[in-house]
């Protein structure tokens, strides 16, 4: 006679990560309301305006912060998605959703410590953000999507997060350095920035190796390099230096995701 398999069965840790996820849900709602200037003061005119999009030579114009109403709604969604009876269980929900309910709570606490004009202390914040974004992205890279539907909203929200965050972080440690006063000049700030621009590059064709060229990760890294390069030709401080380094250093990031697809496919 058939025998029917045994579900998995549910853990007090399970539903303690759960809910977990869903507090921090909370607080990186609230923490975003702040953000937008709802119960706080908004981003860009915050800590002295060292984050608007006219701040320094890396700073993304304002457009390109829209990215993140498709991270929200994605954290949203994956708070959700998370309770559904199988993904309780899932070994790759097991894995990275105390790193979900991490990225959202130091996502609220970036936006606090802006409001009080802490800039090295949002820093280190970020810093913190990208790396846990990072073993996130890891672990899901070694328990790979089983769907459609979970990789479009897992995989792809939390590979948007991480690459935006990589190029946000960039412009946030520059933005600290503006504020602190450290001015070397316009010619050595065009070139450190190209510099900066640089690493992220590299960054990006780190993390296209590393994590099996994630399209998620490179089109939202492109996306931040492309807007830094239309700040730069569009709006102040113009630097046509900066714009081309920054539009060049997007195709690298996306032409490394690509040749990684292509080398897996042959």
């Amino acid at each position: 006679m058939a025998t029917t398999a045994a579900r998995p069965v549910v853990r007090r840790s399970d539903r303690l990560r759960q809910v977990a996820v869903t507090v921090a849900e909370v607080v990186c709602v609230v923490g975003t309301l702040v953000g937008v200037g709802v119960l706080g003061t908004r981003v860009e005119e915050s800590s002295g305006g060292a984050l608007a999009a006219d701040a320094t030579l890396l700073a993304p114009a304002g457009p390109a912060f829209s990215i993140w109403s498709v991270v929200y709604l994605g954290l949203a969604g994956y708070t959700v998605w998370q309770w559904l009876p199988e993904q309780a269980t899932d070994r790759r929900h097991r894995a990275i959703g105390w790193l979900v309910a991490a990225s959202m709570v130091l996502n609220a606490l970036w936006l606090l410590v802006t409001q009080q004009g802490w800039i090295w202390v949002s820093v280190v914040v970020i810093v913190v953000l990208v790396r846990t974004l990072g073993l996130l992205v890891r672990r899901l890279t070694e328990h790979p999507s089983y769907g459609t539907a979970e990789t479009v909203l897992v995989d792809g929200t939390f590979g948007l997060y991480l690459g935006w965050v990589a190029v946000a972080t960039c412009a946030n440690v520059t933005a600290a350095l503006v504020a602190s006063g450290v001015d070397p000049g316009r010619t050595a700030s065009e070139v450190l920035a190209v510099v900066v621009i640089a690493v992220a590059a590299g960054v990006g064709v780190l993390l296209a190796r590393r994590f099996g060229g994630r399209w998620a990760v490179a089109v939202a890294m492109a996306w931040g390099l492309g807007w830094i390069a239309w700040g730069r030709v569009a709006a102040e401080p113009r630097s046509v230096l900066v714009g081309l380094a920054a539009l060049v250093a997007a195709l690298v990031v996306l032409s490394a995701a690509s040749r990684v697809h292509r080398a897996r496919a042959a």
